[in-house]
């Protein structure tokens, strides 16, 4: 029996996955037909980093429960938040009138971390975050998509401020690179040497820069990942890596 399915509208940690066209619209005509709940877990895609306060209404998915963090304080208080569509909260306050619904940790709730998450959510709104999130993220988007022709780099994905590169061995066939090499630990180095925090997983660079970002900061993202990536690649063909 499958109770539920889980999923990031943008998978996250898997390398910045940006899932195809009407993916989540097939799976969640599966999930209807068999009566399994869709969770989606915006912990990282919450609160405007894919163009729209949720990563669901860019990908048009319904679930029935929603998990989201980080961003709800702006990573300032560590705090999390888990909402439940209506039917699913009847069903709870129904049951507890028989079984007390036990959802409660003696951690949670803390007064300061939900005081902080209320300011931050009120700051969003102040500053129209997903309207400045819509207006500089194609300059992310486009800019690093200038850097597909290098010939370390066999994909560029991403969507809203959320972004990935993938390094291959050889540009025709994707061939990707023998891990124990750490190429993309190598191109991480060198875009910090020149002032550059990403991460690398494996030999993806993944991009996830703060939601208050400016223009001109994403263009120096791009200019210094194309930097890291050249000295990378001479290093390469030098044989030092």
């Amino acid at each position: 029996t499958v109770a539920a399915f889980i999923a990031e509208p943008v998978m996250g940690a898997g390398g910045v996955i940006v899932p195809p066209a009407g993916y989540f619209q097939k799976i969640q005509a599966v999930l209807r037909k068999h009566d399994v709940l869709m969770i989606a877990d915006e912990v990282i895609c919450g609160f405007g980093r894919t163009g729209e306060m949720w990563g669901c209404k860019t990908f048009g998915i319904q679930p029935d429960i929603l998990c989201c963090a980080k961003a709800l304080s702006a990573s300032y208080l560590p705090i999390s938040a888990v909402l439940v569509s209506d039917e699913i909260y009847q069903g709870m306050k129904g049951g507890t009138h028989e079984v007390p619904f036990g959802h409660g940790f003696t951690y949670g709730g803390h007064p300061v971390a939900a005081a902080v998450a209320v300011e931050t959510l009120k700051i969003y709104q102040e500053i129209d975050i997903i309207r400045h999130i819509k207006s500089v993220s194609p300059a992310l988007q486009d800019g690093l998509r200038t850097l597909a022709s290098h010939p370390m780099v066999g994909e560029v994905r991403g969507v809203g401020l959320v972004a990935a590169i993938e390094l291959v061995e050889d540009k025709d066939s994707k061939r990707a690179f023998d891990g124990k090499r750490k190429i993309g630990a190598f191109v991480q180095e060198a875009a910090q040497e020149d002032g550059l925090i990403l991460r690398a997983m494996g030999d993806t660079l993944a991009f996830a820069p703060p939601l208050i970002i400016a223009a001109n900061e994403i263009a120096q993202i791009v200019d210094k990942t194309a930097q890291a990536l050249d000295r990378s690649w001479r290093a390469l063909q030098s044989g030092r890596i």
